[in-house]
């Protein structure tokens, strides 16, 4: 066995259906008595829910979170913070909001509470993703690792299925780098493999049922994991795409790493192929790469960067800023290399195949 080292989290999670009715005790338990809650705008309505759970401890609201966490978003978010004299933060949502929470408490150093309605999974980590002047970087500290997590299954019951389907994507997308990280372990791969395995077979089960309280117990069950190998290990190629083209034309942060996940698998699979085993086991199929476009494909993702705004001529902008950076990767990262992947991946071109005869087939979207 490879030599590792592994640091279990801190994080208190409570998993169930209903347990949102936990969070005036949990924000007790945590000596927060005047919390922020936040959320984005699409999102208020949950937000004024839990407000509604808080009672006297509700101090605010701001429901104003963005994705890709822009600072002066997060800016403002202090304002009404220090405004309301908060002692205490509660985001209820998915990504964006969950990155508004991390970047307040990394400026304040405040307590946070998060109930995810995605499966982003960014609660599980110590990662903060921001975006200033069109550009996305990332830092760890243990700050923005929130202290309490609340998954309530009947939250993700109203997710719509296309939303559901780039969120789990998104989720997986942090247990198949993971897979291959020089930092992994075999706790890691473990959870990692399981995450991938359940959100298989959940996603397109949710396309076509999407109440279905199995289905979505089981997401949000490999999301959690899918979380925990994000926060715990490196990630790669894959990531360091999403951050670049996130920063630079503003595009959905889930349905990216639904486009590009696939290719990024291609790419590294010949450099790592224990973990495209892996990959491939989990899902069910014989290639990691097509099974995770045939995936995408079945949970109703775009199919290509061109679909989701990005301009062809920034692909040539998008290799230069991807490449200028050295990073951890299993295949080397070379500007030849990113461009070829990102011209793909704009086009939307079959990896190989179409998607038939694998698991997920009965479920594809023309």
């Amino acid at each position: 066995m490879r030599p590792f080292t592994y640091n279990g989290f801190a994080s208190r999670v409570i998993f169930g259906s209903g347990t949102i009715t936990q969070l005036e005790a949990e924000t007790q338990r945590l000596c927060v008595s005047r919390a922020l809650v936040i959320s984005t705008p699409r999102q208020k309505d949950m937000a004024e829910a839990a407000a509604a759970l808080l009672g006297d401890r509700v101090a605010g609201m701001f429901t104003g979170a963005t994705m890709h966490t822009p600072v002066d978003v997060t800016e403002q978010a202090i304002g009404e913070l220090r405004r309301c004299r908060a002692d205490g933060i509660v985001a209820i949502g998915g990504g964006s909001t969950t990155g508004l929470g991390k970047a307040i408490a990394l400026r304040t150093d405040l307590p946070q509470l998060v109930i995810p309605t995605t499966y982003a999974g960014s609660e599980m980590t110590a990662i903060l993703g921001q975006t200033e002047a069109g550009r996305k970087t990332t830092l760890k500290d243990p700050k923005v690792q929130p202290e309490t997590i609340i998954y309530d299954v009947e939250l993700t019951l109203k997710l719509p299925p296309q939303v559901s389907g780039v969120s789990g994507m998104n989720a997986i997308a942090h247990a198949v780098e993971a897979l291959y990280a020089p930092d992994g372990n075999p706790v890691i791969d473990l959870m990692a493999e399981d995450g991938i395995r359940a959100l298989a077979r959940s996603l397109p089960a949710i396309v076509q049922t999407p109440d279905n309280p199995q289905a979505r117990s089981d997401a949000l069950y490999g999301a959690w994991l899918c979380g925990i190998c994000l926060g715990s290990v490196s990630m790669a190629l894959h990531h360091k795409l999403c951050h670049t083209l996130g920063g630079m034309f503003n595009l959905p942060h889930a349905d990216m790493h639904a486009v590009l996940l696939p290719y990024a698998m291609r790419y590294n699979a010949l450099a790592a192929p224990h973990a495209a085993a892996k990959v491939a086991a989990a899902l069910g199929v014989d290639d990691a790469a097509i099974g995770l476009q045939a995936l995408a494909r079945a949970a109703g993702a775009p199919r290509s960067l061109r679909d989701l705004g990005m301009p062809e001529h920034g692909i040539e902008s998008a290799t230069e800023v991807a490449a200028s950076n050295p990073y951890a990767n299993p295949a080397p990262v070379t500007p030849e290399g990113i461009r070829k992947l990102l011209a793909q991946a704009w086009a939307g071109d079959d990896i190989q195949g179409n998607g038939e005869n694998l698991p997920f087939s009965e479920h594809m979207k023309s």
